[in-house]
Parts: C-alpha cells; sequence; structure tokens
C-alpha cells in the first residue's frame, strides 16, 4: 500500500474522517488517495487559516480530532494564527503538513523551511516521518497525542516521496488517555473552605462550561453560597433555556477585578488564574483580588466536572437535579430606529433558533449583543479562546460540519472578518446551515478604546489607521461573490425582517447590519 493510503486509513480507522484542506505538489499523492478511501471526508478551503479554524469548531462541537492538510512551511505559517485559537481551546486536531521529498531537501528550494520550528509555536507533538515504512505507526501516534488529554495540536510532517512509496499496512488503533479523576485531597480540602463560611469563588473553564459541569455548579451555588464565574476564554459555553449561568468575566480589566472583588478564595477548575487581556499602564496584570488565595481543584487534563460532583459530595448535598433558572422575558424589540449592537442582540434573543450554535467575535459589540441572550433558547457559545483575530466564520465552517442538524450563527465584526473572508466560499460548496452576521461599523472600534486605554491620542494620521472607509467594505458584494446570498440592514426593522425570512430556509446566507 502507497504511503499516502496508508496514511489515510490510519486516520480513518482512527476516527479521524474529515479532513479540511488546501493542498500543494507536495500533497498530491494524498488527495489522489481520496478516491480510494471514501470514508474520509475532504473540504477544500481557499486559505489556511479557515482550514485550522475550521477544525477547531469542529474539536469544540464533537471532542474528537479532524485532520488539516497543509502545503510546506508558508502553508503552516498561513494557518497558524487559527491554530494559536485551537491551542488555547485544548482543541485536538491532527495537522498533517507535506515536506519536499528527501533528496530534494538539500538543495534549499524556494519553499523550503523549518516546518518543525513553526509547528512547534502551537504544537506539543511534532514529527517528522523518518521512513515510509513508519507512516502508519506515526499516524496513529498523532491522533493519540491529538486527544491526549485536555486535547492539543498534533503536527505530522510527511516527506513526499514518502506518501508514492510502498508503506506496508495501516497503523493500528491509537490508545486513548483519560481524563484524570478528582484528587479526593483536594476535594475534601477546598470543601473544609466552603464549611468555613469564607468568601469562595469557582471559576469555570474546560468541560465544566457545559451541562454537566453547569448542573453540578449551580446546585454548590445553591446550596452553598459559593459564587460561580465563568472563564471568558473558554472553547465552548453552554448558554440559555434556563441553564445556570455563572458570570462570564468581562473583557476589561476594571469590570472583571470588580466582579471577583471579596473574594477570600478562589478554586480554578479546568482554567488557570485569570489575567488582562493585555497590560495597561499603572494596572496589575493578575485579576485575583489582593490576598485572595487561589486554588486548583481541577486541572485542564482533569474531568472538571466530575470533580465538581465529587465538592458537592463532600459538602453534604446529593447529586440530584439543580431546579433550572426561570428563563427570562425576552428583551423588547426596538422599532423604526437606526441599527446598533444591542437592537440586533434583542432580535437574536427573541428569534435564536433552539439548539443553535453561536460562533462570536464581535470584540467591541459583543457584549451588547451577548448580554440579551440570557432569554434565548439553549444554545452553545463558541467564543473567541486565543484572542487571534479571524476565527468565528472558519470555526462556524467546523462547527456546521460536526453537527450538520444545528443551525450555526456566525457573529463577526467587518475588521475581524476580512481576515477569513474564504470561510464563505466554503460555506457555499457544502451547503452548510450558517448564518452570518456581520456587524459593520466602518472601523476599528475597539482600537478606539485601547487608543485610550494605553494614553495616547488619535490623530489624523492615527486615525486613518483605524478607519475602515475609503473605500467601505461591501459585505453583500463580497458574500455574493463567492456565493452566499446577502443582504444589507440599515435600520432595526431591516434587520428584524431579514433575520426571520433567514431562518425559515437553510444557509449559509448573510447579514451586513450596519450599526452606529
Amino acid at each position: 500500500m502507497r504511503g499516502a493510503e496508508c496514511l489515510l486509513r490510519t486516520l480513518v480507522a482512527n476516527g479521524v474522517d474529515t479532513c479540511f484542506m488546501n493542498p500543494g505538489t507536495s500533497e498530491m499523492q494524498f488527495v489522489s488517495a481520496l478516491d480510494q478511501v471514501p470514508a474520509m471526508r475532504a473540504l477544500l478551503c481557499l486559505f489556511e487559516g479557515v482550514c485550522s479554524g475550521a477544525a477547531d469548531g469542529y474539536a469544540r462541537m464533537l471532542r474528537r480530532p479532524a485532520a488539516t492538510l497543509l502545503h510546506l512551511g508558508p502553508g503552516l505559517g498561513n494557518g497558524l494564527a487559527n491554530f494559536h485559537n485551537a491551542r488555547k481551546a485544548h482543541s485536538p486536531i491532527v495537522s498533517i503538513v507535506g515536506q519536499h521529498t528527501t533528496q530534494h531537501l538539500r538543495f534549499d528550494a524556494p519553499l523550503s523551511a523549518d516546518i518543525e520550528a513553526f509547528a512547534r509555536t502551537v504544537s506539543e507533538h511534532v514529527r517528522t516521518v523518518a521512513r515510509a515504512e513508519d507512516l502508519g505507526g506515526d499516524a496513529a501516534a498523532a491522533v493519540a497525542a491529538a486527544c491526549d488529554p485536555p486535547g492539543q495540536v498534533a503536527t505530522l510532517i510527511v516527506p513526499a516521496d514518502f506518501s508514492w512509496s510502498e508503506a506496508g499496512p495501516p497503523g493500528g488503533l491509537a490508545p486513548r488517555a483519560r481524563f484524570a479523576g478528582p484528587d479526593r485531597c483536594l476535594v475534601r480540602e477546598i470543601a473544609s473552605l466552603v464549611h468555613r463560611g469564607g468568601s469562595v469563588g469557582l471559576l469555570l473553564g474546560g468541560s465544566t462550561l457545559l451541562d454537566r459541569g453547569l448542573e453540578t455548579a449551580g446546585r454548590l451555588a445553591a446550596a452553598t453560597g459559593v459564587r460561580v464565574f465563568a472563564s471568558r476564554y473558554g472553547a465552548r459555553l453552554a448558554c440559555g433555556g434556563g441553564r445556570f449561568a455563572p458570570l462570564r468575566l468581562p473583557y476589561f480589566p476594571e469590570a472583571a477585578a470588580s466582579a471577583l472583588a471579596g473574594l477570600e478564595h478562589l478554586v480554578l477548575v479546568e482554567c488557570n488564574a485569570p489575567v488582562s487581556f493585555f497590560g495597561y499602564p499603572g494596572r496589575p496584570s493578575s485579576l485575583v483580588p489582593e490576598g485572595c488565595a487561589v486554588h486548583m481543584l481541577a486541572p485542564a487534563e482533569a474531568d472538571g466536572a466530575q470533580a465538581l460532583a465529587a465538592l458537592l459530595e463532600e459538602c453534604g448535598r446529593g447529586p440530584g437535579a439543580h431546579d433550572p433558572q426561570p428563563k427570562g422575558s425576552p428583551p423588547e424589540l426596538t422599532s423604526g430606529v437606526e441599527l446598533t449592537p444591542d437592537a440586533v442582540g434583542r432580535t437574536l434573543a427573541r428569534f435564536l433558533p433552539d439548539d443553535a450554535i453561536v460562533s462570536e467575535e464581535l470584540v467591541s459589540s459583543g457584549a451588547a449583543v451577548l448580554r440579551h441572550l440570557e432569554a434565548a433558547p439553549h444554545f452553545d457559545l463558541l467564543p473567541v479562546t486565543g484572542g487571534s483575530i479571524g476565527q468565528a466564520l472558519p470555526v462556524a465552517v467546523g462547527a456546521a460540519v460536526a453537527c450538520p442538524g444545528r443551525k450555526v450563527i456566525a457573529l463577526e465584526a467587518d475588521g475581524s472578518s476580512m481576515y477569513t473572508p474564504q470561510s464563505l466560499w466554503t460555506m457555499a460548496r457544502e451547503r452548510l446551515d450558517v448564518m452570518i452576521v456581520i456587524l459593520a461599523n466602518r472601523r476599528y472600534r475597539i482600537l478606539d478604546i485601547e487608543m485610550e486605554r494605553t494614553g495616547g491620542s488619535a490623530g489624523p494620521r492615527a486615525n486613518e489607521m483605524l478607519d475602515l472607509r475609503h473605500p467601505e467594505l461591501d459585505w453583500v458584494k463580497l458574500s455574493e461573490g463567492m456565493g452566499v446570498e446577502a443582504t444589507r440592514a440599515n435600520t432595526t426593522d431591516e434587520f428584524l425582517a431579514q433575520w426571520t425570512e433567514a431562518m425559515k430556509r437553510p444557509g449559509p446566507r448573510l447579514i451586513e447590519a450596519v450599526t452606529a
């Protein structure tokens, strides 16, 4: 069996049956082998950052890896930004990168690069295949590494000549490590803190932001009075539908520090201690209140939901069901006025489909939109994890591929959406059920805020670097040019009409919401 077919069959046998790809010459044998291995679904993306972001969205929803196929060092370089976000999300991904043939490497051809060095910036597991006969085993090892708790990007670099050489049979089934169970000593220690009656907070991340962890955290809060917070950068958060809703830490450090004020003990569950997104003049980087002790109940590689259940039991409470939070009334809709992020949020809260998936990267507008969605039906929120811009559209691609029966909503700003607009082409090609809302304020609005926070001033020349007019981006034309139907909304009434019409049929569909 040739190497490329061996690689594909090994991936499929190990449950990796989806590959987001942008191949080149060194990967043509992999592409050719797709006809011999129909179980592998291959999706073409027009930019490598879409490949890496889509694999991230896929992994967040299914907690198993997709593969990416990229062309040499520069191709991997183009995908690094969203691999960075995937690394912060602990998303399991198998990243396959083609390499020159072994005999060609010594000539330092134009596309030659240190691929391993590129890969190590986002991947703990990096392996270059040394012999064609090793392909099956190395591929299985990459899958195992990707799935190693809490999940990671595992990179496999494949010289082109090994893909067309004889490689033998596929690799075997990779062993899968399990998430660690609770540390009973830590559980008892933290339960004793709760019993003492001080001000104790839980900060949730990872799997504890899904239904099982939120249910238990809600019971703990009701039974013991602990304050429960959600990490702002968790990969996936179950929201709406009356679920227990921990306070998601705000973006700006003053608001986050205010939310945590008064805590004597902060207990971390599958996350790190909170820090400010950026450093600012005269402000501390840590958001932990002065004098507050920090405790780790469960690290990222542990089963935090199981640890919370053990803590609940140690606190003398059984595992019974948590009473759902009363579902709030949807906010009132405004009518006939200029469109604002607040008005967008009100519309979504009233008309969001049940069990939707929301991929969100609104930056400056996010708080105004998301605050209304607590009253929405159940949805999963896929927020920014690593801060690398251009995430929401590709993550929506991956989520739609992973969950074809669920409506995916991509909430993007006009500035950040220009990093990966090629996502629209893949949505159209694959007929993915994605509804895209581009909040277009014609500006890098968040940088207006950050300019002031860092003590700068936006004079005429500086202002040009924040302005997205001259020319204005036309998202209707951009979207239609890549095969996605699109409309523009300038008022609240127009947005409401376009949204409700779009919800009547599957996507993809885009609304450019021109916001004040």
